[in-house]
């Protein structure tokens, strides 16, 4: 029999070796010792979002050593796309998150650097928006902001993000489908959707736009009323889409992440790779359940030929609803 200093030490080697294969697993399931992660719009916002559950389920994985974030907002991402192109050229660990609301932000603006001038890597989520007013307010229902957008648009202003992005064009579809201009609508722009629910919760604009998992908190405590959504079918309780509300309009609000310009093959490949098998994990299926986003899952060539058809529609509605 063992003694029991004997059985001690056996069990406390037994430990250390444990340990150190889980170490050894976990490094060998380590993709890059640290990732940084650019995000052109303030915190709080959908792109800073998807950020940071990336940041979250590839730590917990084991994937990423450490993350470094920036936050560099403004104009629909605009601002911050030139800094990133150029001070992370050729780096293989930086990324951008960006998305639905950059394409159309860089025709808006008419902003010389464009998607055009990074390198795609994945298309991670897409989830619908949301149309809400304060809880005080006095407009119950869609029904009732349209009827405000259509006999006074002017008076009645809608908060969302970047002028140009898909919650501006969302406003644009609403009152053209009330037979008004784009033109006609006051649509208050805010850099990130923190500010934004700051100035709905505050009273300050009439009602707010947005995706569903940036306001869905605010909607579930009873500060903010959700009068419907842009999906295809229902994502809240008790809430219609604005297609069965009578107003034939369907979008979803994608978002992806980028690699700087000047990549190697190979540091683009293993930027893909990780996204894929990031995008495959249980974790991150879940992370994407619990936030309300709908995996939209689409990676290299695949994902570059969704943006240039993107890119087109984009600049279609733009144009029909008089943004620019």
């Amino acid at each position: 029999m063992l003694s029991r200093r004997s059985a001690l030490a056996v069990a406390g080697s037994s430990a250390a070796l444990s340990f150190l294969s889980g170490h050894v697993r976990a490094q060998g399931q380590q993709r890059f010792a640290s990732l940084s992660v650019f995000v052109p719009a303030g915190p709080g916002g959908g792109w800073d979002g998807l950020g940071r559950a990336i940041e979250q389920v590839a730590r917990q994985a084991g994937m990423v050593g450490s993350f470094q974030f920036e936050n560099v907002g403004g104009a629909g991402g605009t601002v911050g796309l030139p800094r990133f192109v150029s001070q992370r050229r050729g780096r293989g660990d930086a990324v951008m998150v960006g998305g639905a609301i950059m394409v159309g932000a860089v025709l808006a603006n008419r902003s010389p650097v464009g998607l055009k001038d990074v390198t795609p890597l994945a298309r991670m989520t897409t989830e619908p928006s949301v149309i809400v007013v304060p809880a005080s307010s006095d407009i119950r229902d869609i029904a009732g902001l349209l009827a405000a957008l259509k006999s006074n648009p002017g008076a009645t202003s809608v908060a969302g993000g970047s002028a140009g992005g898909i919650d501006h064009i969302i406003l644009g579809l609403l009152l053209k489908s009330q037979g008004r201009s784009a033109k006609d609508g006051s649509y208050v722009a805010f850099a990130g959707g923190g500010p934004a629910q700051a100035a709905i919760l505050g009273a300050q604009v009439k009602a707010g736009i947005s995706g569903i998992s940036e306001f869905a908190e605010q909607v579930k405590a009873g500060r903010m009323r959700a009068l419907a959504t842009t999906g295809a079918t229902r994502s809240l309780d008790n809430v219609p889409t604005l297609k069965e509300s009578g107003v034939d309009i369907v979008m979803g609000n994608w978002r992806g992440v980028f690699g700087p310009p000047g990549l190697k093959p190979e540091d683009r490949e293993k930027l893909v790779k990780f996204f894929t098998d990031l995008d495959a994990s249980s974790a991150w299926q879940e992370m994407c359940q619990r936030q309300g986003w709908d995996r939209a899952f689409l990676a290299g060539s695949d994902f570059e030929a969704f943006l240039k058809s993107d890119e087109a529609a984009t600049a279609e509605v733009l144009k029909e609803v008089g943004l620019v």
